[in-house]
């Protein structure tokens, strides 16, 4: 899920309940390039936690490839459409409207954690984040996760217009030290999800697991 712009963070339930009212999907209905490239970390029965997972177009998805998917997003507008979206597509998805802060997160609980441009969360709000999707899963459980970095200013096509809140490389190697990096890699590519990510793009992916014998 992308930040509106930054007037909006004072009310982030209207500003997407807003967004996502509006006919259609915002980011599409397909999932994320670097998720679908990457979910064979998973296995079919596996659990998976979809953070942040707005209209659902990735919840949905990974549970069309047999896993057991937990998604939560802050807009009920937003969760209403990924519920229908998962009816459609004839899937389950165990969906919680919830905030960052006020979702459960079960420790130690997931294989997976997909975390797709969440970059609403301000440096704080990240660390907080961060640490508690490592917390979450279990030993061997693996991250994707895919964000803009700081070039993505100069495109304009998706993100927050927030320096604070990109991702580079050393930032994400150290918030996610405790992990076993996979792939980290900084690219451009040309995204194309509904109107919301739309263009060229400054990407980061992350692929890491947490160590099988970490407590």
């Amino acid at each position: 899920m992308t930040t509106p712009p930054p007037a909006a963070f004072a009310d982030p339930a209207g500003t997407w309940n807003k967004r996502f009212a509006e006919t259609g999907y915002l980011f599409g209905i397909e999932p994320n390039v670097w998720l679908r490239e990457h979910a064979s970390v998973w296995q079919p029965g596996q659990r998976v936690l979809c953070v942040a997972d707005g209209e659902g177009r990735n919840s949905v998805w990974l549970a069309g490839q047999g896993l057991q998917v937990d998604a939560f997003d802050i807009s009920d507008v937003g969760v209403a459409k990924a519920r229908r979206l998962a009816e459609q597509q004839g899937v389950t998805v165990n969906f919680t409207v919830a905030d960052c802060d006020a979702f459960g997160w079960p420790e130690a609980a997931y294989d997976g954690v997909a975390a797709i441009f969440i970059q609403f969360a301000d440096p704080a709000l990240r660390d907080r984040l961060f640490a508690r999707m490592v917390r979450s899963l279990k030993p061997g459980g693996v991250l994707v996760l895919q964000g803009y970095t700081p070039q993505q200013l100069a495109f304009r096509t998706g993100g927050p217009p927030l320096l604070s809140h990109l991702y580079t490389e050393d930032l994400l190697r150290d918030a996610f030290a405790d992990l076993d990096i996979i792939t980290l890699q900084s690219y451009e590519a040309m995204v194309t999800e509904g109107t919301g990510h739309h263009g060229p793009s400054a990407l980061v992916g992350l692929v890491a697991r947490r160590p099988a014998g970490q407590r």
